[in-house]
């Protein structure tokens, strides 16, 4: 799935069509399918975690996600792209230089008032590539529940935007912290931070997108995203992996995660900490939460 990286680097890409008129075009998909955009000048485009904004003169805003299946593709002029693939297309804007921006397999395509843009994106957490990123606001939504699962709260965009599965599973081993450790016992500003360093880095750098190891050969790109069964690059222990669903009717997602570099907490020890600033201790049990440790003790 694009991450927040993703689609910056799109974002970017498609600027070079800012300014642009579209002589032709309509919207093939979502609630506006049907609508012609056509007259309309491109002014600008702006991202919010995974969601792309692409902003018009007449104070409209195309507002789309690409979740699994979407890509956007930019032909020249004179040039098509394959008709099975134009069959998918759910916007089409040829412009007024020859080229054609086109929105290929799109689930989400919508056509906003530009004023109402909070409608669509409003509910995300702050956006880490935002260069005025909320972090005080995105610490404060990221323990709202302290016994959260550490990969749960990255992965929820209402929390922080712009974090997927796979960054969700390599920031997690960089900071060494087990997929299922309490968000409550983490330093969630030193989290914040890293994320936004690796973010960063995978968005604007040339060959270091979604790089996370530094290292350009194939296998060793990641440290456990892929890497099931295989040794740690770090301390050669086996990578392990398991399929969760967070969400109950979404699809599963994988996780991955080093044993030895990412150990679990022992429950009770975990609970502690929580309740009193106490470090835990490692243990491959799964977590507890205070309420529970209170209830034992009463």
């Amino acid at each position: 799935m694009p991450e927040g990286d993703s689609v910056h680097r799109l974002a970017a890409r498609l600027r070079a069509t800012d300014g642009a008129l579209v002589v032709r075009g309509e919207l093939r998909g979502g609630p506006s399918a049907g609508t012609s955009i056509a007259g309309r000048r491109i002014t600008g485009h702006a991202t919010h975690g995974k969601h792309l904004l692409t902003r018009l003169d007449d104070g409209t805003t195309l507002h789309t996600h690409m979740r699994m299946t979407g890509s956007w593709t930019v032909t020249g002029p004179g040039r098509r792209i394959p008709t099975t693939v134009a069959r998918d297309a759910r916007v089409r804007m040829a412009l007024d230089d020859g080229r054609t921006v086109w929105g290929i397999a799109l689930p989400v395509v919508d056509l906003v008032p530009t004023r109402d843009e909070h409608r669509v994106v409003g509910h995300l957490g702050p956006d880490l590539l935002d260069d005025d990123f909320d972090r005080a606001e995105a610490v404060r939504r990221m323990t709202a529940d302290p016994d959260a699962p550490v990969r749960r709260v990255l992965l929820d965009q209402r929390l922080v935007a712009g974090l997927g599965n796979l960054w969700a599973n390599e920031l997690g081993y960089v900071r060494g912290l087990h997929p299922d450790r309490p968000i409550g016992t983490v330093d969630v500003p030193t989290l914040l931070d890293t994320a936004q360093r690796m973010l960063r880095h995978s968005a604007t750098v040339p060959d270091a997108y979604q790089v996370t190891t530094g290292r350009l050969r194939r296998g060793e790109q990641h440290w456990v995203v892929g890497r099931a069964g295989r040794p740690c690059l770090r301390c050669g222990s086996r990578v392990r992996a398991r399929d969760d669903v967070e969400v109950p009717g979404s699809p599963a997602r994988r996780v991955w995660w080093c044993p030895r570099c990412q150990p679990a907490v022992d429950p009770s020890a975990i609970a502690r900490a929580t309740c009193s600033g106490e470090r835990p201790t490692v243990s491959t049990t799964s977590a507890a939460s205070c309420s529970q440790v209170r209830a034992a003790s009463a």
